[in-house]
């Protein structure tokens, strides 16, 4: 049985980024570009494709979301080792902000992610094929303490749908598709099972990594790949409906609710209610369940809900 470890307290929401990020007096953050309102990560890519150098993950941090884009649409998102090491230090940079109380994964181009880089594939033995370095990724947005969605408006194959399995939440437009493809080009869809088993119907996994079929967003959302499945043009409202709501969660609790959601059922009943209700009292007393109570009782916002999270700045 995996140990439940009380998060820690509540971290403070800060009006601007952390002093990694800040802004030089011309108003140009370390390494990139930055707005007034927000900070963002990278350079720049062209509508076309991306030049030398330029970075094909960028990361924004602004209003406490911080948004992750893949941008290699010239390989279709592909995990190649380029993307899969700056979307590893973006993750690690987001999940350290402070003001940063949510992680949006996205993309540029027309598919989310194609799975891995066949290109950087071919050729390779196994000490060197990219896939031993996926694991880290989908590692990372499983335990990060910040909670973590992803919105797709393009198709996702193979290991792209481990990507989002990782996630805690996922919205798709209904015009996305989704396939395992891996077993129609000879490899397996090993990797990817860590994440997906414990969130697919496992009927539905034997389906479709075994046929490598195309199915839709309903599907994918029906089978528990995915969190929601709505119209083109809902997809951004769905996205903030979500943002919204979970910048309203004390970090701290969603930290620990996260922990709790990963671990292992333990043998006997009387080991997991043993085990729950330690970490429940704990979550109680800490100072985030503490000031949480006082908040309920005084009708008043807790202290890591401020007016900007909540339309009229009303949480209930």
């Amino acid at each position: 049985m995996t140990a439940l470890r009380p998060a820690g307290g509540y971290r403070a929401r800060m009006t601007s980024t952390s002093s990694a990020h800040e802004s030089s007096a011309s108003g140009t953050s370390i390494g990139a570009e930055s707005s007034a309102s927000g900070t963002s990560i990278g350079a720049e890519s062209s509508a076309s494709g991306t030049s030398i150098g330029a970075e094909l993950v960028h990361l924004e941090i602004r209003d406490g979301i911080a948004t992750i884009t893949l941008d290699s649409p010239h390989n279709r998102n592909a995990l190649s080792a380029q993307l899969r090491r700056e979307l590893l230090a973006h993750l690690d940079t987001a999940i350290a902000a402070e003001d940063a109380r949510v992680i949006v994964l996205t993309h540029t181009g027309r598919v989310f992610c194609a799975g891995a880089d066949l290109k950087e594939s071919r050729g390779a033995d196994a000490k060197n094929q990219g896939v031993n370095e996926v694991p880290a990724l989908f590692q990372r947005i499983w335990t990060s303490p910040t909670p973590v969605l992803a919105r797709l408006t393009g198709p996702v194959r193979a290991g792209g749908t481990g990507l989002v399995a990782s996630c805690d939440l996922a919205v798709a437009s209904d015009t996305v598709n989704f396939a395992f493809s891996e077993v129609r080009i000879g490899v397996v869809p090993a990797v990817i099972t860590v994440p997906l088993v414990p969130k697919v119907a496992p009927t539905a996994l034997h389906e479709l990594f075994l046929t490598g079929e195309t199915f839709d967003a309903h599907r994918a959302a029906a089978i528990g790949l995915i969190t929601r499945a709505v119209p083109a043009a809902e997809l951004d409202g769905e996205v903030r409906r979500y943002t919204d709501m979970l910048r309203l969660g004390a970090p701290g609790a969603l930290a620990a609710t996260k922990e709790l959601l990963r671990r292992r059922v333990s043998d006997t009943m009387a080991d997991e209610l043993a085990a729950l209700s330690e970490f429940s009292a704990a979550r109680f007393a800490s100072a985030e369940g503490q000031e949480g109570i006082r908040a309920f009782a005084e009708k008043r916002p807790p202290a890591w809900v401020t007016a900007t999270d909540v339309p009229n700045g009303a949480p209930r």
